[in-house]
């Protein structure tokens, strides 16, 4: 097993702004938009372009929520080892707003499915985006696109991609593993 690095900590952090100046285009004071990051490693993506969002942009209210999306998932059923849910947490209304799911990585689609089966539960939103950090667009099963996307890769075969925060792993760095 090999692994090289696709993306430093440097580089995150300049994709990460350039992803919340395309947001911060897009929708502007945030009044009618909400972020949702998905549950389990999203939510760190979503945190991080919350934080720059307010601190660097000068963004004062921001509705950030976590969506858990284990039990939609059309696979869930499908593996030997019980799932364990991750924490939801939304506690405004999505009726009416613009959503924008983030995730980091975008792989088969089969997630996004599920998120916006869950989303559901919670209103009916008037929009809804994905924003992903990493877009290995040649792995989809699913016609699903992002609107916006952090770096685009090519995985093929057996590769993976591996994102690592310095809030969960203790370094900010993406791998590109082969087995």
């Amino acid at each position: 097993m090999s692994q090289k690095v696709l993306l430093s900590s440097k580089e995150i952090n300049i994709i990460l702004h350039r992803l919340a100046c395309q947001l911060l285009e897009n929708h502007l004071d945030f009044k009618d938009t909400v972020l949702i990051g998905l549950q389990p490693r999203g939510i760190f993506v979503a945190q991080r372009l919350k934080k720059i969002l307010q601190s660097e942009y000068g963004v004062k209210e921001i509705n950030l929520g976590l969506l858990d999306i284990t039990f939609y998932r059309d696979d869930f059923r499908r593996g030997d080892k019980p799932l364990e849910a991750n924490t939801t947490k939304i506690d405004f209304l999505v009726e009416d707003k613009k959503v924008v799911f983030i995730d980091d990585v975008l792989y088969t689609g089969r997630s996004i499915r599920a998120a916006l089966t869950a989303i559901q539960s919670f209103g009916r939103p008037q929009e809804i985006e994905l924003l992903a950090l990493i877009d290995r667009r040649f792995s989809r099963h699913l016609p699903i696109q992002p609107n916006y996307r952090g770096r685009q890769v090519d995985a093929i075969n057996d590769e993976k991609v591996k994102v690592m925060w310095e809030e969960n792993d203790g370094e900010d760095v993406i791998y590109l593993i082969n087995k």
